[in-house]
């Protein structure tokens, strides 16, 4: 019997084994994470069958993906860590045009200075933007 046998039917028919090894859920998702309603509430799947597999959320903690995948319910591919902890590990090191997001290359904005911007791809826009109100015929003020 594996852990997958453990959890209850109506949990199972939800789950669907990837080459990966990650149990994908295929319900209902919100962000890509799943949802089940369990106990006459609505609770994400990934919790749920750690809970039923390994035991309770340690309080404080939250589960990480280890996979990297929302939609993966696998007690294995999770592992409870401190909230600051989980959002160091979810940093991306590329931006989407491939530029480093390390710290040195990053413009912090928003609320807090939660937001975490490309300084190149930044700069770039600017440079574009004031390069096009240089031009004439813009209707800007050069």
């Amino acid at each position: 019997m594996n852990d997958l046998d453990a959890l209850p039917a109506n949990l199972r028919q939800r789950i669907r084994l990837a080459d990966s090894g990650c149990w994908l859920w295929t319900g209902s998702k919100t962000r890509g994470y799943g949802n089940v309603g369990h106990k006459g509430r609505n609770v994400y799947a990934h919790r749920l069958t750690y809970e039923l597999l390994v035991g309770p959320i340690p309080p404080g903690l939250e589960l990480d993906h280890l996979c990297r995948t929302p939609a993966c319910v696998r007690p294995s591919c999770l592992e409870p860590v401190t909230h600051a902890e989980n959002m160091r590990r979810a940093r991306v090191a590329e931006c989407r045009r491939g530029h480093s997001m390390h710290d040195a290359h990053v413009l912090r904005s928003g609320p807090q200075a939660g937001r975490r911007n490309c300084r190149t791809c930044s700069l770039d826009r600017m440079r574009r933007y004031y390069a096009q109100r240089q031009q004439p015929g813009t209707g800007a003020v050069a």
